[in-house]
């Protein structure tokens, strides 16, 4: 099979696309996407929880706990759960949108980790403060660098 010039160049560029992707990216990363959160405001050490396992064999499938204290009121409630991890392509992973009417403010769910690294949970408050937790864990099957 010949192969021209055109379809090779086409072709090596959707491989350097998808290879972009697969980077993982840097604690820099991670906190200029906590920033884009935050906007202006600095976040609270405190309020949250968030548990995953500190070894993790398969990070394809890694459960993850954040609670936050709150009454759970109208005046006084979780508005928002931001997931970022430092060691993932992408590092705003999840966010899960809460009200007063939610009951509780815990999430428990699956996610995807390409690396040993650091989560943080940031919880945006309906007096619009900010509180975060974080967790670190050892992944040894890296998950997010499949093709």
């Amino acid at each position: 099979m010949t192969i021209n010039r055109r379809a090779f160049v086409i072709s090596a560029g959707a491989a350097s696309g998808l290879t972009s992707l697969n980077a993982l990216a840097t604690v820099a990363d991670a906190t200029q996407a906590a920033n884009q959160i935050l906007g202006s405001k600095k976040a609270s050490v405190g309020r949250v929880t968030l548990v995953i396992p500190p070894l993790v064999e398969n990070g394809n499938l890694v459960t993850m706990k954040v609670s936050v204290e709150s009454p759970m009121t109208p005046a006084d409630h979780v508005q928002a759960i931001h997931i970022v991890a430092e060691g993932n392509p992408l590092p705003n992973v999840v966010s899960f949108y809460l009200s007063s009417r939610s009951g509780r403010a815990d999430i428990t769910t699956r996610i995807r980790l390409g690396d040993s690294q650091r989560v943080l949970a940031i919880a945006h408050m309906s007096d619009g403060s900010f509180w975060q937790g974080d967790a670190s864990t050892l992944v040894t099957i890296a998950a997010c660098a499949e093709v």
